[in-house]
């Protein structure tokens, strides 16, 4: 459906030359719900043609839908081409999963700066002239979120010197911040387009043939996001480690219970582990590939498809890694017995009251699944 809303937005910005059915035959389907069956495989980033042609057949009654109810409309056989002459179905996966990660994003700082409660850290490191020092966008903007969160709390640093984890938490998290801006900028640009191929101008009474077609811009973007992604993800596991740490925290090892030798949360650690194994295969850029087809007239590929599919498959894996976060920093904050005011309170309240307290070793399957609900609830307090 994503899909659709994007192609038929292209549609309307003009220049592909199609009939006014068409849009009117793509706006009746979003609106009865039609949605097509289309392979996950068959696009390069040139042009999603399968996907496409798909939905095209679907319009026209050759192929059901997929709920499988069949269309009676009848659409000008010229219009073929030009449906099929866009990266719809990349840029509508790519808009979704952008979306997820800028709220993951911003439940991740939450989660940071109740961890950093937990094990005594020191928020010195976000202090604006710190931040001025070394004015990037996105570090400047983590550290000023940091600081309204622990702003009125009442911290007592533990040590001169906290991990990396949170000492340079805004150095790293706002990377991913600016590059979920680029690519916004990219997809707002390629989304609102008219990135037809022939392109009809209207005006100047001629068809171009030309290369609008080709997504180098997006594909950039979209590794560029599971690069920064990774990085920051990386952190987060770095902090799971310290909060099991009773060096760090003051408490139990693995922030385990009673009996002794429980083995508390430390299977989270594996979990936490295989998720970032998941984010590093997906971080592997897909533009370092390319494709030469038809006869070498194609002779160029920047595979954003796949690009969008590997940030998708990232920000599964990102959204369990934070839950493991989240369960071990509310477990820690529980222990300690921490109460926090402001907008951090407010997510402390939220997590305690929903996450199992007890400490005996159990299975977290479902302190886990109760994690994952919570994260979008922490985005915007």
């Amino acid at each position: 459906r994503a899909m659709m809303v994007v192609r038929l937005n292209q549609l309307a910005a003009g220049g592909s030359g199609v009939e006014p059915a068409l849009l009117e035959a793509l706006a009746g389907a979003l609106n009865s719900g039609g949605v097509p069956a289309i392979r996950q495989f068959g696009a390069i980033g040139t042009g999603d043609l399968h996907a496409l042609a798909s939905l095209g057949l679907c319009l026209l009654g050759e192929l059901p839908w997929r709920d499988g109810s069949i269309s009676t409309i009848s659409l000008d056989p010229r219009d073929a081409a030009a449906l099929m002459s866009s990266n719809a179905a990349t840029l509508g996966e790519a808009a979704l999963a952008v979306e997820d990660v800028r709220a993951l994003l911003e439940a991740s700082v939450v989660i940071a700066a109740l961890a950093l409660l937990a094990v005594g850290g020191d928020p010195d490191a976000y202090d604006p002239v710190v931040q001025e020092a070394r004015p990037h966008p996105g570090q400047r903007a983590v550290a000023a979120r940091l600081r309204e969160l622990l702003g009125g709390q009442t911290v007592r640093p533990a040590r001169i010197q906290d991990p990396y984890g949170y000492r340079a938490l805004p150095q790293a998290h706002g990377p991913a911040l600016d590059a979920a801006g680029q690519l916004d900028r990219v997809l707002s640009v390629d989304m609102n387009a008219a990135s037809e191929n022939p392109l009809v101008d209207v005006a100047g009474g001629r068809v171009l043939h030309n290369g609008n077609f080709h997504s180098a811009y997006l594909a950039g973007a979209l590794d560029g996001m599971s690069l920064a992604l990774y990085r920051t993800a990386t952190l987060s596991a770095a902090r799971l480690s310290s909060l099991m740490d009773a060096g760090l925290t003051g408490l139990s090892t693995f922030l385990a219970g009673e009996p002794p030798g429980s083995s508390g949360l430390m299977i989270l650690e594996y979990v936490a582990q295989s998720c970032l194994a998941d984010l590093r295969r997906s971080a592997i850029p897909a533009t370092v590939a390319t494709a030469v087809i038809s006869r070498g007239v194609e002779d160029h590929a920047p595979f954003s498809t796949e690009a969008a599919r590997s940030l998708a498959q990232g920000v599964a894996a990102y959204r369990v890694l934070l839950s493991c976060e989240l369960v071990a920093a509310s477990r820690a904050a529980r222990m300690r017995g921490l109460a926090a005011s402001g907008p951090l309170g407010v997510a402390m309240e939220r997590a305690l009251s929903a996450l199992d307290p007890r400490t005996e070793d159990r299975p977290l399957d479902s302190d886990l699944d109760v994690a994952e609900t919570l994260l979008a609830e922490l985005a915007t307090v």
